[in-house]
């Protein structure tokens, strides 16, 4: 058994070995027939080669068609209406209603500043209002007034100059007798002041006599003691010192009510001055009050220049209160801006303020980027010689590979790019290089942009413009 499987594999042996000499035989058949063949006459190669070249000018031609018809550029990004939000008037943030990258729309209230300065400042301007009002109301009454009394102040400015002209001789005579009075108190000062000399000569008398009886008593007492005289003449001495002590009292009494009667006629006189003195001030006054009832009749008798007068007040208080309304307007005006509401729909960007700031007026305090937008492609000027508005345009935004977005020409700016920079270059200066310049393209979307895929300003897109 183990001979028949040894002969089985001999012969399996023998029959690769043959079929591989055979293999290898027509393999070098083959290889000899080719090397005497050369390669682009080979069957094969030209059929890859016409197969090649017909793709390729397909391609090309297609390529070719595409280009000649379609202008990109990857110098492109979206633009929009960015608003720049500010106060019109300065105060603190006492309440903010948005957040960062908040959706708003139009006339939302966005912030709110402290209005109790402008409340005040607008109850000023309406007080002031009404007031001017009041006066104005005054002044048209005062008007008719002037009108209606003119006549009755000229009769009683005429009855005034006659009551004072009155009141002046009634005062000359007032002040005559005053001057009378004054000459009596006078005479009754020198007649007092003699009493009073007469007064105080009696005491100097009745001093001395004081003097020497109570002398005599001493002496009468001494001559008692020694019992040279009698009893009844010391009683008798002593009588009359007492008599002169009390003469020199009534003496010095009678000179102090002399005094005192001095004193009173002095008083009575400076009186009788003081009130000379008021009578003739009081004909000076009465003489003024003369004069002012003059002036007062001639004032009563300008009745028609005073109706002008107050004419014109009337029509300067009717100027000011259109002047205090604006005001008030004015006022009103400042008091609505406190409330900040948004000018434009769109999201909330770049929030700079926080509640209880101080901010001034045309602060920034943030931006709303509103949701329409467009894309600025600069194109090169051997770019736009073709482009017409309305020309379709497939936009790519590179934060969006896998979505085209549709739209078409709207304008194309009247000028290149470096024309309109800061620094606009000077060709005519120095050595000129020419630079291809770029001329901006205005694209817009054919539809709104959907909430998968937002468009922000900034963003780069590659638009492709069909210009055929």
């Amino acid at each position: 058994m183990a001979e028949v499987v040894e002969q089985e594999i001999r012969d399996d042996e023998i029959a690769e070995g043959i079929e591989a000499e055979i293999e290898s035989a027509a393999k070098d058949g083959k290889s000899a027939g080719e090397k005497r063949r050369p390669l682009y006459k080979r069957p094969g190669f030209l059929l890859a080669l016409g197969i090649a070249l017909i793709v390729g000018a397909v391609v090309g031609i297609r390529y070719w068609l595409y280009a000649r018809s379609h202008e990109s550029t990857d110098d492109a990004f979206i633009e929009g209406h960015v608003v720049q939000v500010s106060p019109k008037v300065s105060g603190h943030i006492v309440k903010l209603y948005v957040t960062d990258n908040q959706e708003v729309k139009e006339g939302d209230l966005i912030a709110e500043i402290d209005p109790r300065d402008y409340q005040a400042r607008l109850e000023q301007a309406r007080a002031a209002l009404d007031a001017a009002l009041a006066r104005q109301r005054e002044a048209q009454a005062s008007v008719a007034l002037v009108r209606a009394t003119t006549r009755a102040n000229i009769q009683q400015a005429s009855a005034v100059v006659q009551r004072a002209r009155t009141d002046v001789e009634t005062s000359r005579v007032a002040a005559a007798a005053e001057q009378r009075r004054v000459a009596q108190a006078r005479a009754a000062v020198a007649t007092a002041e003699a009493n009073l000399a007469q007064a105080r000569a009696q005491v100097a008398a009745a001093e001395a006599e004081a003097t020497r009886a109570n002398a005599d008593v001493a002496r009468y007492q001494a001559l008692r003691a020694k019992d040279e005289i009698s009893q009844q003449r010391l009683d008798q001495a002593i009588a009359a010192a007492r008599t002169a002590n009390a003469q020199l009292e009534a003496a010095r009494s009678r000179v102090a009510a002399a005094e005192a009667q001095l004193s009173e006629a002095r008083a009575a006189a400076a009186a009788a001055e003081e009130n000379a003195r008021r009578a003739q001030t009081q004909i000076g006054s009465a003489q003024a009050q003369v004069g002012e009832a003059l002036g007062r009749l001639a004032q009563a008798e300008t009745a028609p220049q005073q109706v002008a007068v107050t004419q014109a007040q009337a029509e300067t208080a009717t100027a000011s209160i259109e002047q205090l309304r604006a005001a008030v307007e004015q006022a009103e005006l400042e008091l609505s801006y406190t409330k900040i509401y948004a000018p434009a729909s769109g999201r909330v960007t770049r929030r700079a303020v926080e509640e209880g700031m101080l901010v001034q007026a045309g602060q920034p305090l943030m931006a709303i980027v509103a949701n329409d937008v467009w894309v600025v492609a600069n194109f090169k000027e051997t770019q736009v010689g073709r482009m017409r508005p309305g020309q379709p345009v497939e936009i790519r935004v590179d934060a969006y590979p896998d979505k085209v977005f549709r739209g078409h020409i709207d304008s194309i700016q009247a000028g290149t790019g470096a024309r309109f920079s800061l620094i606009p270059p000077e060709n005519a200066t120095g050595n000129y290089v020419k630079v291809v310049q770029r001329v901006p393209v205005k694209i817009v979307f054919d539809e709104p942009p959907d909430p998968q895929h937002m468009l922000a300003p900034g963003m780069s897109v590659e638009p492709e413009v069909k210009v055929q």
